[in-house]
């Protein structure tokens, strides 16, 4: 633990624990946003328990969106919640001033919350994101996720940067995705509760919750959120053998998730599953050839060996 207490976020602000989907935003074929398509996947992931909404992510294709489509996606989700679950809008734009012009919107459309993702092209130094960080989060006065993932976009807040931060009361949690589950441990030793901690790497989810996070920013979930949600659950409990059974089902799946083609993957599963579509903004475009037959394979193999979860609870 830190030497000395940390500062504390304001006590009035959220906790936020369990589990987050990164929603997908949905297009029509023609790649307008498809609201109703996303009205009725937002409303079947709320169905199935899941503990909040994080829109306009990577898995979003928020690089794919303008300002104004990322904000009405956020709307979507929080028309569809009315209040029922937390809204995170994910703030991703490459310059702060961008940044505040969106989380201005953000405030404007009733949003719960913003998850702030660092520079998405220009590699911030630790001095740089910082700035940034406290910038947004003093500017939004909403509770605020961090998002590290230093393996996709090069910049790394660590477990000390962490508590150089702790003095910005609006900042509640983190989510963190580097692929070190060591992160996890250093991060409570360091920063204690003063954050909540959200794991945002699908395969290392049963580790991570293991280790104490209080949640999981999910990518597979959109698909399958009611096996997320079980293996939150029974952690939660303690039911640790049914837990890892759920997880070793899944973890095919999971991979997924880990892979420059997350988007595409994770929209062919919603579709197998019935709950989705495939299309995408270009310049993606949907799997095709052996890379998807292959895809396919471990997504129909997961369907096929679904876990009866009816008698769990």
């Amino acid at each position: 633990m830190s030497a000395k207490p940390l500062p504390q976020a304001r006590p009035e602000l959220p906790r936020w624990k369990g589990i987050f989907p990164a929603v997908t935003s949905k297009f029509k074929p023609n790649e307008d946003l498809d609201v109703a398509e996303m009205e009725r996947h937002f409303e079947f992931l709320i169905a199935n328990g899941v503990d909040g909404l994080v829109t306009g992510g990577s898995l979003g294709e928020a690089s794919t969106l303008t300002l104004e489509e990322k904000l009405e996606v956020a709307a979507t989700a929080v028309r569809v919640s009315a209040g029922r679950v937390p809204v995170l809008a994910n703030v991703s734009e490459t310059s702060t001033r961008n940044a505040l012009r969106y989380v201005e919107g953000a405030n404007r459309i009733g949003v719960q919350g913003l998850m702030l993702m660092p520079a998405v092209l220009y590699p911030a130094d630790t001095r740089e994101a910082i700035t940034n960080v406290r910038t947004i989060a003093d500017a939004a006065q909403l509770p605020v996720m961090i998002y590290n993932n230093p393996v996709s976009y090069r910049v790394d807040l660590k477990p000390e940067d962490m508590v150089e931060l702790a003095d910005c009361e609006w900042l509640v949690a983190i989510k963190e995705s580097t692929d070190n589950i060591r992160r996890v441990t250093d991060l409570r030793n360091t920063v204690g509760d003063r954050y909540q901690l959200f794991i945002g790497v699908d395969d290392l989810s049963f580790e991570a919750l293991a280790l104490g996070c209080d949640g999981l920013l999910a990518g597979l979930c959109t698909a399958f959120p009611a096996e997320t949600v079980a293996i939150y659950k029974l952690m939660q409990a303690k039911r640790y053998d049914e837990a890892l059974k759920i997880y070793q089902w899944f973890m095919p799946l999971l991979h997924l998730d880990v892979s420059a083609k997350l988007v595409q993957n994770i929209k062919l599963a919603e579709t197998m599953a019935g709950v989705g579509n495939e299309n995408v903004r270009r310049p993606r475009l949907p799997l095709a050839g052996a890379e998807r037959e292959r895809v396919m394979a471990i997504i129909q193999h997961g369907l096929d060996t679904r876990p009866d979860l009816s008698r769990l609870f």
